[in-house]
């Protein structure tokens, strides 16, 4: 598939649930979020007739995501479903880890090829307010056990936030004696769960990627360490993505960075969103969605790829320059990031 822009579009990212078991400061507000209908949501059988229709017409990879999308029931039978949609080449998910030590196995078997796992602190009692009351340790024990079944890469994604007391360069060696990849990622102010309705961050509370990686070299200076290098083609994780890639010289794993704000990826965008309720969404930071629900509901396979064309026409070059300083309507928990 081919956007209005020449873009090849080959991923669809699909939110199975806006429920988490979690309540990230940045992501959902403190007393949760308004429980969303159970008719509302997209069944499985939907979103396997919505993959196989998107398969058809070029779609070859396909990520799973939430909220958190282990609290939803049955879901490994979903990957199994998914994987095996003909044309279908990567089937991933990304998830906060709590559930993940428990599930690896049998995700693994069902068909899941690789796994990203949300960590935006390494210390307990941060994590805890970060996440208002999780256990750093489950998702440790859950990054170790995606490991040991074979997931192939293993990502871990830290979403960078200046009023936060993160140690950047404590998560970056979590790359050197595991084949992991850590991944920073430029907080974006999206929903009612940014500015003063949730963490009360801004624009000022985002930090550029390349300032990170200074920190982390700077770091690297002082302890006598050689610092981060950039990563050849062979050696970036597979998956694709617009994180831009280092590694400690000798590390088994990788530093990527993602800088959806301080320098835009659009150029290179290959995805369509589908939030939990079947909202089809061309950019993230834009309120603007086409209804698939009702289409898969009601329609035909033509129908439902007449909307992912139409998603294609109108997706955007690019973000509008402010985009990114204003909340959308819609909470991160629902779109999937």
């Amino acid at each position: 598939m081919k956007d209005a822009h020449g873009r090849t579009i080959d991923y669809l990212r699909i939110s199975l649930t806006d429920r988490c078991n979690l309540r990230c400061v940045y992501c959902m507000p403190a007393d949760g979020i308004a429980q969303v209908a159970h008719d509302d949501v997209l069944r499985y059988d939907e979103i396997v007739r919505l993959v196989s229709v998107a398969a058809q017409m070029g779609v070859r990879r396909v990520r799973l995501t939430g909220g958190e999308p282990l609290v939803r029931k049955g879901v490994v039978d979903l990957v199994r479903a998914v994987a095996q949609v003909p044309g279908i080449e990567d089937v991933s998910l990304t998830t906060n880890g709590i559930a993940l030590a428990r599930m690896a196995e049998g995700l693994h078997d069902a068909g899941l090829h690789r796994v990203n796992v949300s960590l935006d602190t390494l210390d307990p009692a941060d994590f805890r307010a970060i996440t208002r009351g999780g256990d750093v340790n489950q998702v440790l024990a859950g990054i170790d056990a995606a490991l040991a079944v074979g997931f192939n890469p293993v990502k871990v994604n830290a979403v960078a936030v200046r009023s936060l007391h993160q140690d950047y360069f404590r998560f970056a060696l979590l790359s050197v004696e595991k084949p992991l990849h850590v991944r920073f990622i430029e907080y974006m102010p999206v929903g009612d769960s940014a500015g003063c309705g949730g963490a009360g961050w801004g624009p000022e509370d985002v930090i550029p990627c390349d300032e990170i990686r200074q920190i982390i070299n700077d770091r690297c200076a002082q302890e006598g360490l050689e610092g981060l290098v950039p990563v050849d083609d062979s050696h970036k994780p597979t998956g694709g993505g617009p994180a831009r890639y280092y590694q400690f010289p000798g590390a088994l794993g990788t530093v990527g960075f993602i800088s959806p704000l301080s320098r835009h990826f659009c150029g290179d965008c290959n995805r369509l969103r589908i939030t939990s309720t079947g909202g089809l969404r061309p950019c993230l930071f834009s309120d603007s969605e086409l209804d698939l629900r009702s289409v898969l509901r009601e329609g035909s396979d033509d129908e439902v790829r007449a909307v992912l064309a139409r998603a294609l026409h109108t997706k955007p070059e690019e973000h509008e320059e402010l985009d990114h300083a204003r909340a959308t309507e819609t909470n991160m928990n629902a779109i999937g990031g």
